[in-house]
């Protein structure tokens, strides 16, 4: 689908606007983890400061800026009338005077100073400098892989900020069967859910488990199989669905 409607813009427009603004590097220090961090803001094109745009926020933004390409999906879906314009928060994983240091390892598994950081620190900056909705019900949360893991988390235990959750690959197994048995442990929670796996080396039984149970649970889910691996012929392809699921146009 995504080619399709990259396709479809070309030949109506001749070629794909520039649309949108993605901002360079912003540096955040974060008195909650000790650190500096590092993100970058995509803004529509026509936003303006009375705006109160919804918001997707993404961790390991740095790759889905790289690898996904999802600054130019977000101009072509926008500019097509399929999604309602969106902030997006691309937020960067690695150590900003060392990009070949990455911290996810120390910041996805629920690490309640990681979601700290997002709601106090990170979403008051974000809501100031740009024109998004402060409420929770416009705040979405994106990641892959151990990303997404910690997607879940921010579901379990930053409801209160984060409405939506969207989930590719959760890794690995035994994670994912941890994650399904402390959604199951409780009640349902106020949250729309998107989630992927692949069919090929991609934890599919544990996320189809992890699936089930959150359909018996009556969540608002948004479930996508592909068959692909743990990599991004597997994950951009499903980008657009993320933004159907979570920011459809009215």
């Amino acid at each position: 689908m995504r080619l399709f409607i990259l396709l479809a813009l070309v030949g109506v427009f001749g070629s794909v606007s520039a649309g949108g603004k993605l901002s360079d590097d912003i540096r955040i220090t974060s008195d909650v983890l000790g650190y500096d961090l590092q993100y970058r803001v995509y803004q529509p094109e026509g936003s303006h400061r009375s705006s109160k745009l919804p918001t997707l926020y993404i961790t390991d933004g740095q790759w889905y800026i790289s690898r996904g390409e999802l600054p130019a999906l977000l101009d072509s879906e926008i500019a097509a009338g399929n999604i309602e314009p969106v902030i997006v928060v691309f937020v960067d994983s690695r150590n900003p005077d060392n990009l070949q240091q990455n911290r996810r390892n120390q910041q996805f598994f629920c690490n309640p100073r990681y979601i700290d950081f997002f709601t106090d620190e990170l979403l008051p900056e974000v809501d100031e400098e740009y024109p998004t909705s402060a409420v929770r019900e416009d705040r979405v949360i994106l990641g892959l892989s151990f990303g997404a893991r910690n997607s879940a988390c921010f579901g379990l235990m930053a409801h209160d900020s984060f409405a939506g959750i969207a989930m590719q690959s959760p890794a690995n197994t035994a994670m994912v069967d941890e994650l399904r048995f402390q959604y199951m442990a409780q009640d349902k929670l106020p949250l729309k859910i998107f989630m992927s796996v692949g069919t090929v080396n991609d934890n599919t039984q544990a996320g189809r488990q992890f699936m089930e149970a959150l359909k018996f649970q009556e969540y608002d889910l948004t479930y996508q199989e592909v068959n692909e691996g743990h990599d991004w012929d597997n994950w951009g392809p499903l980008l657009d669905d993320v933004l159907y699921t979570f920011f459809p146009a009215e």
